[in-house]
């Protein structure tokens, strides 16, 4: 049996990317660096329709389905692990429609995150979830992986804002659920569930999205300090005196000491940049206000964005951090570990703690609103790799005990699937198992994700390099 020949019988050859195809490389990897995991073939599909023939074919004929937006996760989720079929939805990036009177969008999967925010400002609506990858990352992805970002202090995540969905079901069947209102709760919530199952119940081919008014006006600060210490009170008394930003993210020494395309000196500081949103006269106020209240928990120094370019600047101190990191070294492992806010400080301790050999370094940036770090791991030769499977357990067993969890918006994936253990017990892993098979009983919709003993298969985290 050709898999490839199925699908360009009922999609069309031109849908269809088979094994001998050069464009067909792109879709074996991700940004997790996991390695290249070849499929049998790709199908482009075009409609949900199209999504239901992949699924039944595959169904019918015992082939593994794997689902695939953009490829922007760092987990290796849409990596076809067992071959078969890469379903994308590159191609399904309309957005359908703008409702501005009941402020909803109702978007294709592959449409870019960028692309509907943009479109959305336009009638003076907003769509707040922010990934790093916003850009380039698509509406599908982010809705399988729940994605996150630096927003998500003040407005959530996506699940937040996901009212409705349409999916595609192995075997082909079509299913409409969710709402096209802010409340409602009749039923169990599907919806939820669909979000964040990283691409094993379902494939995403519409989305209903929920939309905000459009802030009046925003004001960012780039706060710089001596240590992780004065950071961490800088937050607590803003928190606690009531200022509520919609982004606080905080950068540590050895992440701004590989920063080189700034103007400002960073290299041997802590950064927390604070951004908020509000009606023009009373955000200058708070402004000014917080300036203060940094000043007095030690800042060194406090910038004040004067405009947009000068926003856009400053922010691109933050969006570097990973990029920055991943260029000056062979070997970049990063993890999104969540743990309580206040528990930040303690964390940094713990990870100090962790014994580290003087080849591998450790570099920390993220969302200290609500406590989501990404803590990456640095190695520049393979005898410096032997060491970083140890510290990333290390790192995790302490996350679980300060009442964290091992993914704040990445997911779990390929990379942290033999790490679930640690943090939730059998029974809960058992009951998560069975809610998977309801929805795919032969294990075809993206096998081998988030459970630790499928098919005893495991990707060791010291085989990750760099992408190119």
């Amino acid at each position: 049996m050709n898999v490839a020949s199925l699908l360009c019988d009922e999609l069309g050859k031109n849908q269809v990317l088979t094994k001998d195809h050069p464009y067909l490389a792109p879709y074996s990897r991700d940004e997790s660096g996991l390695g290249d995991f070849h499929p049998d073939c790709v199908a482009l599909c075009e409609s949900a329709e199209q999504v239901s023939i992949v699924l039944r074919l595959a169904q019918e004929h015992n082939i593994p389905v794997t689902p695939r937006g953009a490829g922007t996760g760092m987990t290796g989720g849409c990596l076809p692990v067992y071959g078969g079929i890469v379903l994308s939805t590159e191609r399904m990036n309309k957005i359908i429609d703008i409702d501005t009177k009941n402020s909803i969008a109702i978007v294709q999967p592959g449409t870019i995150v960028s692309t509907i925010q943009d479109a959305v400002e336009e009638q003076g609506l907003f769509y707040p979830p922010d990934p790093a990858s916003l850009k380039t990352c698509s509406i599908g992805g982010n809705i399988a992986s729940n994605a996150g970002g630096p927003r998500a202090f003040k407005y959530g995540v996506t699940r937040e804002y996901v009212l409705g969905l349409h999916m595609g079901l192995m075997g082909g069947e079509l299913l409409r659920c969710g709402k096209q209102t802010t409340k409602g709760v009749t039923g169990y919530d599907l919806t939820a569930g669909f979000v964040g199952s990283e691409g094993t119940f379902g494939v995403v081919t519409e989305a209903t999205i929920k939309l905000l008014p459009l802030p009046q006006s925003t004001a960012l600060l780039l706060a710089l300090f001596q240590n992780e210490t004065s950071c961490s009170n800088a937050i607590d008394q803003l928190l606690h005196q009531g200022f509520h930003p919609r982004a606080i993210e905080l950068m540590d020494r050895n992440t701004l000491m590989h920063m080189t395309s700034s103007d400002i000196d960073l290299s041997s500081h802590w950064a927390v940049l604070i951004e908020l949103d509000g009606e023009p006269n009373t955000l200058e106020t708070i402004t000014i206000h917080i300036g203060e209240l940094l000043e007095k928990n030690n800042a060194i120094d406090v910038i004040v964005a004067r405009d947009e370019r000068d926003r856009r600047r400053l922010w691109s101190i933050r969006r570097a951090c990973s990029k920055s990191l991943r260029n000056a070294h062979q070997y970049k492992i990063s993890e999104d570990i969540c743990v309580p806010r206040g528990s930040i400080g303690e964390l940094f301790k713990r990870i100090d703690s962790i014994p580290t050999p003087s080849d591998l370094s450790i570099a920390t940036f993220g969302h200290a609103g609500d406590g989501n770090l990404h803590v990456n791991i640095l190695a520049d030769s393979e005898e410096a790799t032997k060491h970083i499977e140890p510290f990333v357990h290390a790192l995790f067993e302490h996350t679980i005990a300060l009442k964290g969890t091992l993914s704040g918006e990445h997911g779990i994936g390929l990379s942290k699937k033999q790490y679930m253990p640690l943090e939730q017990t059998p029974q809960v892993i058992a009951w998560q198992k069975k809610w998977k098979h309801m929805w795919d009983p032969n294990n075809l919709l993206n096998p081998g994700k988030i459970f630790p003993d499928d098919n005893g298969k495991t990707f060791p985290i010291a085989s990750r390099r760099c992408p190119e």
